[in-house]
């Protein structure tokens, strides 16, 4: 060999070797819809940072959170992405399952946490080297939060009263935890916040504001849910009456669009703290949600089930590898995305890590990820889906929906009772069935007595239980 040629392969080996480590910031919103960023195509919202991320990065439309067992979604969600499980088999509390953040930590990276948790105390410390202000517990008023800091025996401190609003104090400590980092570590560093979860409620003097009058309905706004999905008087379904007025409904969209953009100001500060460190190069952000919700589609509120609205999330990653102003149709889980982050970055996958890593898809946006997704509620709900075709099935009212999401994204014609789709049904069915077996999921399809599937709204005010 020549020894030019043998010396620029010693140089390009130097160059490779001296390439520094990959660093992670996450940031997870709660019950955020994915059509809720105006860069990809929202008129109405006012979100310029998430708009600078997509540019930067690359945005997934198919990505989904994969269903709960109550009524608080995001504990199962939030759950599944630290662990990289499926609903079916993810331990909610995090006890015993091996978390990916603890594993980014046995690979040499500083971990850090802020904002909200909701998986159990004292699974903090197992995820995470330092965590500051936490939030623990179930509803709160934002501005009067609650939280507290991980100490170093790995246990949570006292609890304490934010003095601001929690999403902007936690982001305050990823900063300042990213600010402090000195190069020696690569750093995963994770921002929960608790918004734009009900209620809305954001500083008084934040400058961005909504007209509720012109805030249009959702395109499939429904007064009143046509049928008894199982879950109709649960807490968040509760927080107006019916038939859901419409000016209600536009003023709880005002007010969640108003929560949307205070956030998007917290993700400007850090994506500003980035681009301004020595780590700029070499850092992934990803952006993305533990679930949608409704917010007067189908004439639900909540989140408590199994339609795109409230399943389907924003994800956007942008940093090293990954392609700039793209999008992508590729099918995914929210617990894929850590997977993909551990395979960037080197970091060895927790043995009980069911997820499977996306990285294809950053080299060609086109490519396919998963050939189909289920997902589950409770034990009301199942539903399939390959991207085109959805199924819902509702076991305990003998009842099927049918949706071509190419012609019908907002489900709004079921197509169940049309004869040309019978043999679709039958084998969707069927393949929900295998899918169900793959995960011991024994929840029967058919019931012996199934229940009436007509409903009406409970004359007197219900519980409002099911949500945290």
């Amino acid at each position: 060999m020549p020894r030019f040629l043998l010396l620029g392969l010693l140089a390009l080996a130097a160059v490779a070797q001296a390439a520094p480590p990959t660093n992670v910031v996450f940031i997870f919103a709660d019950d955020q819809q994915a059509d809720t960023i105006a860069a990809l195509g929202n008129p109405v919202i006012k979100t310029p940072n998430l708009d600078r991320l997509v540019k930067r990065g690359l945005s997934f439309t198919r990505a989904y959170m994969q269903g709960g067992n109550n009524g608080a979604t995001c504990v199962p969600s939030r759950a599944m992405l630290m662990s990289g499980r499926s609903y079916f088999r993810v331990d909610e509390k995090l006890m015993r399952d091996e978390t990916w953040p603890h594993a980014f930590g046995q690979a040499g990276y500083a971990t850090f946490a802020s904002g909200k948790w909701h998986n159990g105390s004292g699974s903090v410390g197992r995820s995470f080297q330092t965590a500051k202000a936490m939030y623990i517990g179930g509803m709160t008023n934002p501005m009067k939060a609650q939280v507290c800091d991980l100490l170093p025996t790995g246990k949570m401190g006292p609890q304490r009263l934010s003095p601001k609003h929690l999403c902007e104090e936690a982001t305050d400590e990823v900063l300042a935890f990213v600010k402090g980092q000195d190069g020696t570590k690569p750093f995963y560093a994770y921002l929960a916040f608790d918004g734009p979860h009900d209620p809305h409620i954001v500083p008084a003097d934040f400058p961005v504001t909504y007209d509720p009058a012109k805030i249009p309905l959702p395109a499939n706004f429904l007064p009143q849910h046509p049928f008894n999905n199982g879950e109709m008087v649960v807490r968040d379904e509760l927080l107006l009456p019916w038939p859901r007025p419409p000016a209600a409904i536009q003023q709880m969209l005002a007010d969640y669009y108003r929560y949307v953009s205070f956030l998007d100001q917290q993700i400007g500060r850090v994506l500003d703290a980035v681009e301004a460190s020595p780590a700029a190069a070499n850092t992934l952000i990803v952006f993305t949600a533990d679930s949608g919700v409704a917010r007067g589609s189908h004439g639900l509120i909540g989140k408590q089930n199994l339609y795109e609205h409230s399943i389907r999330v924003p994800l956007v990653i942008a940093g090293p590898g990954v392609p700039k102003d793209q999008r992508t149709d590729a099918l995914c889980y929210l617990f894929d995305v850590l997977p993909t982050l551990g395979k960037v970055c080197g970091v060895a996958a927790p043995k009980t890590s069911e997820g499977r890593e996306f990285t294809a898809v950053f080299a060609k946006p086109a490519a396919a990820h998963r050939e189909r997704l289920f997902f589950g509620y409770r034990n009301v709900q199942r539903a399939l889906s390959d991207g085109r075709w959805k199924l819902i099935r509702y076991p305990q009212i003998e009842r099927t929906q049918l949706f071509d999401l190419q012609a019908d994204p907002f489900e709004m014609m079921d197509l169940s009772g049309k004869p040309e789709h019978a043999d679709r049904i039958s084998g969707m069915l069927g393949r929900l069935a295998e899918e169900q077996k793959a995960v011991d999921d024994a929840l029967p399809l058919v019931v012996a007595k199934p229940q009436p599937a007509d409903w009406m709204p409970p004359t007197k005010k219900a519980s409002k239980s099911g949500e945290k």
